[in-house]
């Protein structure tokens, strides 16, 4: 496995994915790469970046250095010589997208970005990579926020978790995304550092429901971190480890996806706060939403587990059996301390 970073001598890097996460990742990866690949569906939006240097769909002010950048619609062109894979696609999409490869990727290095749960699979994507395509979990990275595409390309400081089995695979592959504006934390806790990225997702959509509702900041601030209690819990009981979960990619990873304007999760939850169907509210913000697929996600892999979660329940009752977001959240309510 080639995790070499010298620019001299650069890893074959791919991304799969071209949604503003991706973009954003290729606005990174191109600082500090020779040449860097980018898988992209669609072939318009691959000569519009050739010509125009920007995403034609998402982050569309953020410049690109397309003469580094080597973009296919041909995934198995780009992936089955690669060094490393870095996988930047909605959950939802995962199957469809990574079932076109046809080449053994099982030695290669794998980075999730990807925030969410496979549905129907009710695995997470480092999960799904291992069981699938036989990834071993040694060769696998997880990068976590807390971190938002835009912000990014508004180089605000920002800061990366990456979260690899080894150390020294984390920190290979946060130098490839290290720039005067993006600081690395390293973690080894794969596990937490995965589903934390998930279940504050599902957290953002309920403080979303609250603030359509009508629900103010004082109540907003009680269920936030009881919603940080409650993703402790589960994490702690259903995989057991030293992790602090007040540290960045979780406490601070949920909070920012819970409060901040650029949160789509947050978004998403607002609408369906103030009486839209999820098939609405997906089709009103044209993007998706991790926490939908996640919420039901959750619901099923804890069916297994029977961890006390009533914020994360709630979520799932009000976008998967329709029942009522004002009800719902009274009980939650009643339960917060």
């Amino acid at each position: 496995m080639n995790l070499q970073t010298s620019k001299k001598n650069s890893p074959n890097v791919t991304v799969i994915g071209n949604g503003s996460w991706a973009t954003a990742q290729m606005l990174l990866l191109a600082q500090n790469l020779e040449t860097v690949r980018w898988f992209i569906r669609d072939e318009k939006m691959i000569d519009y970046i050739r010509l125009y240097g920007r995403n034609s769909r998402y982050l569309k002010s953020a410049k690109l250095n397309a003469s580094k950048i080597i973009m296919s619609c041909d995934i198995n062109s780009l992936v089955c010589d690669a060094d490393i894979i870095i996988i930047a696609v909605p959950s939802a999409f995962c199957k469809k997208i990574l079932g076109e490869i046809t080449c053994d990727i099982s030695k290669k290095f794998t980075v999730s970005t990807t925030k969410g749960i496979i549905p129907d699979e009710h695995l997470t994507l480092s999960e799904y990579m291992n069981e699938h395509f036989n990834v071993p979990f040694a060769n696998m990275c997880i990068i976590s926020g807390p971190c938002h595409a835009e912000e990014i390309a508004l180089q605000r400081l920002s800061y990366l978790t990456f979260a690899s089995k080894k150390t020294e695979a984390a920190e290979a592959i946060a130098k490839l995304y290290k720039t005067s504006y993006v600081r690395a934390v390293i973690s080894t806790d794969v596990y937490g550092t995965e589903y934390g990225a998930i279940l504050k997702n599902i957290y953002a959509v309920g403080a979303g429901i609250c603030s359509g509702l009508g629900y103010g900041d004082n109540f907003t601030a009680v269920f936030t971190a009881n919603a940080h209690r409650e993703m402790k819990r589960f994490l702690n009981e259903s995989y057991p480890s030293k992790r602090n979960t007040s540290r960045s990619s979780y406490l601070g990873d949920l909070l920012v996806t819970c409060y901040s304007k650029f949160s789509r999760n947050r978004t998403f939850g607002t609408l369906i706060g103030k009486g839209y169907s999820p098939e609405e509210a997906i089709a009103e913000m044209k993007m998706i939403a991790e926490g939908y697929y996640s919420a039901r996600g959750i619901y099923e892999v804890n069916k297994r587990l029977n961890i006390s979660m009533p914020i994360a329940k709630a979520v799932y009752k009000i976008l998967y059996t329709r029942a009522s977001a004002v009800r719902q959240m009274e009980l939650v309510a009643e339960e917060l301390m």
